[in-house]
């Protein structure tokens, strides 16, 4: 009896945490993992126009994407900040959720690539610099509040084990990273009694970031070999670890390059200099890391698929990390003038927009028939409730 009660609580909750097509039920289950979209949507555009071979109306498709990721950002940042304000109680519970609160980093990084996309998409003016500089500050805060916030919550309020572990752990700590490749390209445009402060706290970004990447880095091929791959739902995490490696490389081209250009008349123009040698060097060791763990990702794959791999927004991790992996292979073909960089760079490009094809095109399914807005945190409080009251 107690055990069929529980099966019964279970059934019921999964149902009672299926949205429908109720506006209200959808916004009380909208979680954070929706803005990885935007993290794929505009990194492909960022991207498409860094193509080395591309036409001219390549630019213009582009430009539409970012703006299609302008619009999703502002939609879905709408939709979270409207379940924290009419659903509170759910909001809270999702920083109990071992797995959906990691999603609370790709709001920043998502962001960020709407702020490059300012400076590599559209022509630069003083009055968009003093947009994009504005824009790339609350960027900063929203990843410091990731990399605090979310760590805190698995600190003292989730529970996780190591058979659990999987490169999800990411996705807070890599924003402030993220953050800091901006900072490199904007810094890169501003004077220097501005681009100053972007460099040093980019530089301060860059350096609570990696360390924490590196360190879950470690953590995870430990807990690979002690416990094999992770189960077929988290099966494209396998990608994440691109990021960081993608991201980090990102920052230390683009910042001493900044470093160059802003304290050339200064006393630090040698130093300057160091950074931007010393910014490729260490480009060139994460790029080689994240070659190693990029062909892990693949194996990974094609061993999940044999098993098959159903569906989920975690499939939106097959994007971004690739993307930054990319864009940081392009900036060394630039800076090293190593052509392979570049061939790589554009093979990189082409199955990055097959990744966003299918992607994009399973989500938008998704989203139409609500089936995707469903938060488990909320299925796992209502089963909870049940199950108590069953044993009852």
């Amino acid at each position: 009896m107690c055990a069929k009660a529980y099966n019964d609580g279970v059934k019921m909750s999964f149902f009672s945490a299926a949205p429908g097509n109720d506006p209200k039920e959808i916004l009380r289950h909208f979680t954070p993992n929706w803005f990885a979209a935007t993290m794929g949507t505009g990194v492909l555009a960022l991207m498409l126009g860094d193509f080395p071979y591309g036409h001219p109306a390549l630019t213009v498709v582009a430009q539409a994407l970012w703006c299609v990721n302008v619009l999703f950002f502002a939609l879905f940042s709408l939709m979270f900040l409207s379940r924290a304000v009419f659903f509170p109680e759910s909001f809270r519970r999702l920083f109990h959720h071992p797995v959906q609160p990691l999603f609370i980093g790709c709001i920043p990084m998502g962001f960020a690539t709407i702020v490059n996309g300012m400076i590599t998409l559209w022509p630069i003016s003083a009055a968009s610099m003093v947009w994009t500089n504005a824009m790339w500050w609350i960027d900063v805060a929203l990843s410091v509040i990731s990399v605090l916030v979310v760590p805190f919550y698995m600190f003292t309020a989730q529970e996780h084990r190591m058979e659990r572990m999987t490169a999800a752990w990411l996705l807070p700590i890599v924003p402030p990273e993220v953050a800091a490749a901006s900072g490199g390209l904007v810094a890169q445009h501003l004077a220097p009694i501005l681009g100053t402060s972007v460099i040093f706290v980019s530089y301060v970004l860059w350096a609570i970031s990696v360390p924490l990447s590196m360190g879950i880095l470690t953590i995870l091929f430990l807990r690979l070999t002690l416990h094999k791959l992770p189960h077929v739902d988290m099966a494209v995490s396998a990608w994440l670890p691109l990021g960081p490696l993608g991201t980090g490389a990102m920052a230390m081209i683009t910042l001493g390059a900044a470093s160059r250009h802003i304290f050339s008349l200064t006393d630090l123009a040698p130093m300057a200099l160091l950074w931007q040698d010393a910014g490729v060097m260490v480009a060139l060791v994460l790029w080689g890391f994240g070659l190693w763990w990029m062909i892990m990702a693949i194996v990974f794959t094609l061993r999940y698929l044999r098993e098959g791999l159903p569906f989920n927004m975690g499939w939106w991790g097959f994007t971004f990390p690739l993307g930054v992996f990319d864009s940081a292979t392009y900036l060394l073909a630039k800076e090293t003038q190593f052509s392979p960089f570049l061939y790589l760079g554009t093979a990189f490009t082409v199955l990055l927009a097959v990744f966003w094809v299918i992607v994009t095109k399973r989500s938008l399914s998704g989203m139409w028939t609500a089936r995707l807005f469903r938060d488990p945190s909320l299925s796992i409080e209502t089963g909870m409730m049940i199950s108590k009251e069953d044993r009852i």
